[in-house]
């Protein structure tokens, strides 16, 4: 009866999703700064009319979103599977491993893991088609494209991104971080420009002395040396010393080869000095023609290189990239491809770019450049495309591209997935259930999700409920299998899959929004405004702030919706805040009433005010306004970076210092945000000569900051601190805000520790909390731990968690130094608030590891590797498993371990003891058979 009762509930009408899909572009309706800042004009007055008031979300329309990358059934099965093929493989084969690890790894959204993956398959690429496409992936990555004065054939000195390093054949495997050398042009490079015309009359006289024989073409003869022409090909040969009528004449007509005499020319200067870059780029072009008829094999190297380095434009590409098809010449291709690639994500929307890569011919064409190739150029343009939202026509010509050229299952699995998810965006749901059940059929199980939401989609929801109800039933459960489920449930089943969700992946965010809803819709005020909290809390994102404000704005709380907004802005600029739903008196009375001219002394005030209540949502909401106030103010760019980093949104904090480098006022300013976007790309010692020039230039706080965080993440011994310290000590002598102060002195107390020199820094941390730094107070408290004041250390962070906004670290903290039971306490209290924290795991499992409860313990570890799988709790588990005799698992959980790692000291160590071990027991076994 309740199966009866549930497909009648099912066979009810379909109300379908409210998401940004059916949201006007924001290119209708304006930026989004406009839309909500200013005084918008927006089109959609049928809102005034609608039944939910400014568009405000109900439960009956929201939807979680679908992922458009590959989400393995077992990663850590994966991971360990790819580990070993990588160890494995040949040299030739580790470029696409190293690819399909970057697919693999998308899942966990891990920025600086992603891009070593792409540093390793730039690394091993030894073909030049494909090392020019993983250079553009990187320099894509680093998203320089946003960098004002920087063009796209700009080298940034580093020879693994250099333009001109990926047109050379071979691999480097020292190439990461060894500098090019292509800034200092020689005299020889300078002097080969396309404006230098061959002059036949008496520039280049004297090459003529010895010629015993002319090509003559009309009237005009191009007098040469035999044998220079000879040694040029074998066919030269055979026609000037062979049988042929030309080797006994000392006059060879070469009117019908449809060559320029300006090219005979150049030819017989090229087989005396073996050069061609004196020459014009079309008397290049005629002298590849000629070696491609007549075989000339180094000719035809020397004009491919010529032409490739003369590919400086898209103009140029366009150009030449027919005739380099024509030609069928792979370097010259490279270069025109590379100029394409550099030039993204804007190449997307160059028509004749487009038509290029998209054109039916193009497959053919470029087939010579061979097929792994050209699934890497297709599939790093559909990730762009990705990347940048695009679902327009010429993205599925590009993804379709990518399905034909892929040869591994991982590869059709992908471009068939997110071949699904852009017809699904294009509301073309059959085309799109076809495509995700093609990559189920390969293995994707993710891709299931995809079939059951177009079966909803097309009215079909109890036959979606079913198909996640199977998938539940007969595979390991996960989170997203019960949220999609969730979406097809009704009444308490969907609230129970919702939980069932959020316990096994609190990465969910859809779980916490449709519960803040719902209890919003019950009139639970409080209760949604804790759900969404909770969420902000560990994960902050647009769409989850974007809900808080809706929630501030339906209970008339303006400021607090205004500041939400700012930090949603600070997040993702070009964010279309409330879908652009909202009415156009209701977003000028919001303004209106929300923008206070305050003075900058009160907002200063008031971002102090949220710095010392580690309130980040709320500094970043000051920061925002105080920049929109003034936005000359730049150093605020750096504030607000590391707000976002600390909020885990590495992705915005790097745009911000972007915005900082392009809106510097100065050279010594400029070079400190270069400086800081070279550390976060693991470039130390670059980021370090940065700081010292800005220093040489201009001494500042920031450029004495940078230096002080660059030295003291290279690792110095205790001795060595000391400079790290006077580099600090500086940094505190120059003008600068209480804020960058009291940073600066947490640090210096941290080092000051390093160093064993508790009473200075216990100092330092004091003086940085007479400014209201108040994390200062953690600091204070491992001084007084390690004074053997662990009372102390105990009332110091239980300060902090009382003036904390953000109190899960100073819980995880505060543990280390309680007793066992209140340690529990606080850690199962830090998982409630921030369940992303892997520590308290750890320390329970560890816990029942002591208490001999061993399966309890693995079990724990589980909990937090099924949503994060970090090296240490691989690791932890991996241990457990050794001594557990269970060596099979250990050795997996190592290899896990490893591919996001494969340095980590004790985890190979940890790896070759269970092989060991587990060889020796086959060993024991076979001696007993």
């Amino acid at each position: 009866m309740r199966n009866l009762k549930l497909f009648e509930r099912f066979k009810s009408t379909q109300i379908h999703a409210f998401n940004s899909q059916d949201s006007p572009s924001t290119s209708n309706n304006g930026s989004p700064r406009t839309k909500f800042l200013g005084h918008p004009k927006s089109s959609s007055k049928s809102i005034s009319r609608s039944r939910f008031p400014h568009g405000f979300p109900t439960t009956e329309l929201m939807e979680p979103p679908l992922d458009s990358y590959l989400k393995p059934i077992d990663l850590v099965e994966s991971l360990s599977t790819l580990y070993r093929r990588i160890e494995s493989s040949s040299e030739s084969e580790r470029s696409m491993l190293y690819l399909e690890q970057y697919t693999v790894l998308r899942s966990l959204g891990d920025a600086k893991l992603l891009r070593r993956c792409l540093l390793n398959a730039r690394r091993h690429a030894v073909d030049v088609p494909c090392k020019v496409v993983l250079s553009a992936w990187l320099r894509f990555d680093r998203r320089e494209h946003e960098l004002v004065g920087v063009e796209s054939m700009d080298c940034n000195g580093f020879a693994i991104e250099c333009p001109k390093t990926s047109l050379t054949h071979g691999c480097d495997l020292n190439l990461v971080n060894e500098h090019c050398k292509c800034s200092t042009l020689s005299d020889e490079e300078e002097i080969g420009s396309d404006d230098i015309r061959i002059s036949r009359a008496d520039e280049f006289s004297g090459l003529d002395e010895d010629s015993d024989f002319a090509f003559c073409l009309g009237s005009e003869k191009a007098k040469c040396v035999r044998s220079r022409i000879a040694a040029l090909s074998r066919p030269f040969e055979a026609m000037l010393y062979g049988s042929f009528v030309e080797s006994r004449t000392s006059e060879i007509d070469f009117s019908e080869n449809g060559i320029s005499i300006e090219a005979m020319l150049a030819l017989n200067i090229y087989s005396r000095i073996k050069r061609v870059d004196l020459f014009r780029v079309e008397t290049v072009f005629e002298l590849l023609e000629l070696a491609s008829k007549f075989c000339c094999d180094d000719l035809k190297s020397a004009c491919e290189s010529r032409l490739a380095s003369s590919v400086t434009d898209v103009d140029k590409a366009l150009t030449f990239v027919e005739y380099a098809l024509e030609e069928r010449t792979k370097l010259l291709l490279s270069a025109c491809l590379q100029v394409f690639l550099r030039d993204l994500p804007q190449s997307l929307r160059n028509s004749k770019v487009m038509r290029f890569f998209c054109s039916s011919e193009a497959k053919e064409q470029l087939a010579f450049l061979g097929s792994e190739c050209l699934f890497l150029l297709y599939y790093f343009l559909s990730q762009v495309g990705m990347e940048e939202k695009l679902t327009t026509e010429p993205m599925l010509i590009l993804l379709e591209r990518t399905r034909e050229l892929a040869r591994t299952n991982w590869q059709k699995a992908v471009s068939l997935h997110q071949m699904g998810y852009v017809l699904f965006e294009r509301k073309d749901y059959k085309a799109a259930q076809f495509h995700f059940r093609l990559a189920s059929s390969l293995g994707h199980v993710y891709s299931l999700a995809g079939v059951s939401r177009t079966e909803y989609k097309q009215g079909q929801r109890y036959s979606a409920y079913k198909l996640m109800a199977y998938l539940i039933s007969n595979h390991k459960p996960h989170g997203w299998m019960y949220q999609e489920r969730s979406l097809y449930n009704v009444g308490v089943e969907k609230l129970k899959d919702l939980a069932t969700a959020t316990e096994l992946d609190p990465t969910l965010t859809f779980p916490y929004k449709y519960r803040a809803v719902m209890k919003f819709e019950q009139k639970q005020i409080k209760e949604a405004f804790e759900e969404v909290d909770r969420l902000i809390q560990f994960k902050l994102t647009p769409d989850s702030l974007e809900l808080r404000a809706w929630l501030f704005l339906a209970i008339g709380d303006r400021k607090s919706c205004l500041r939400d907004l700012r930090a949603v802005l600070c997040l993702e600029p070009n964010y279309v805040v409330f879908g652009g739903r909202m009415r156009d008196d209701l977003a000028e009375a919001l303004t209106t009433k929300c923008i206070e001219v305050e003075s900058e002394a009160d907002c200063w005030v008031r971002l102090y005010e949220s710095w010392s209540a580690v309130d980040d949502v709320g500094s970043l909401g000051v920061v925002h306004q105080m920049l929109q106030n003034d936005p000359s103010k730049n150093f605020l760019r750096f504030r607000q970076s590391l707000l976002l980093l600390r909020l885990n949104c590495q992705g915005a904090a790097m745009r911000c210092l972007r915005t900082a480098w392009n809106l510097a006022a100065s050279e010594a300013e400029r070079l400190v945000y270069e400086g800081w976007l070279l550390y976060d790309m693991c470039y130390v010692n670059e980021a370090l000569s940065k700081a010292e020039k800005a220093i040489s230039i201009q001494r500042s706080f920031e450029a004495f900051f940078l230096k002080a965080y660059v030295l003291a993440d290279k690792n110095f011994d205790p001795d060595e601190s000391s400079c790290v310290v006077q580099v600090l000590e500086e940094a505190l002598k120059c003008p600068s805000d209480g804020l960058r102060k009291g940073q600066a002195l947490n640090n210096l107390g941290s080092i000051y520790i390093e160093c064993g020199l508790l009473d200075q820094a216990e100092t330092a941390y004091k003086n940085a909390l007479a400014i209201k730094h108040t994390r200062a107070h953690q600091g204070l408290a491992r001084v007084y731990f390690l004074k053997n004041q662990r009372k102390e250390a105990c009332e110091e962070m239980t300060k902090l968690i009382e003036k904390a906004f953000s109190k899960a670290a100073a819980y995880e903290k505060r543990s280390e130094y309680c007793e066992r039971e209140n340690a529990k306490e606080d850690l199962d209290k830090a998982t409630t608030l921030d369940p992303l924290r892997t520590y308290p795991y750890r320390y329970r499992a560890a816990v029942l590891m002591d208490d001999q409860r061993e399966t309890e313990a693995v079990e724990e570890l589980s909990k937090a590797i099924a949503f994060r799988p970090e090296l240490q709790t691989l690791h932890l588990r991996a241990a457990f498993h050794e001594a557990t005799g269970n060596l099979s698992l250990a050795s997996q959980d190592c290899e896990a371990a490893l591919c996001l790692d494969p340095n980590h000291t004790e985890t190979l160590h940890l790896y070759s003891r269970s092989k060991d071990q587990a060889s020796s027991i086959d060993n024991t076994i076979l001696g007993l058979d």
